[in-house]
């Protein structure tokens, strides 16, 4: 396998009333978990980008983490160092964000 670790993001956008991850501002995750790996120079294999719908609209901003297959909802700009720390870098699932 190539990349360790593969993170999709929702950036999907849908026509009002629905939630949708796109405007609850699904890139600027995409770009927040980017900037946070870098900065933490870890050489691990991880892809991280956007994705279209992830199926969790009412739990947006949704996000999965592969190989694991854990998705998180309701991810917050504050919650990208939480993730990468605990998930991508140490394995551990960040519970309080995972739906299922």
């Amino acid at each position: 396998m190539y990349y360790e670790k593969h993170v999709f993001i929702c950036t999907n956008d849908k026509p009002a009333p629905k939630k949708c991850c796109g405007s609850e501002h699904g890139m600027a995750l995409v770009e927040a978990f980017k900037a946070k790996w870098s900065e933490s120079g870890n050489d691990q294999k991880i892809r991280i980008q956007k994705s279209g719908c992830l199926d969790f609209c009412g739990k947006g901003p949704s996000m999965v983490v592969y190989p694991e297959g854990v998705f998180y909802g309701n991810v917050q700009l504050e919650d990208v160092a939480e993730i990468t720390e605990k998930h991508l870098i140490g394995n551990e699932i960040v519970s309080r964000l995972e739906i299922g």
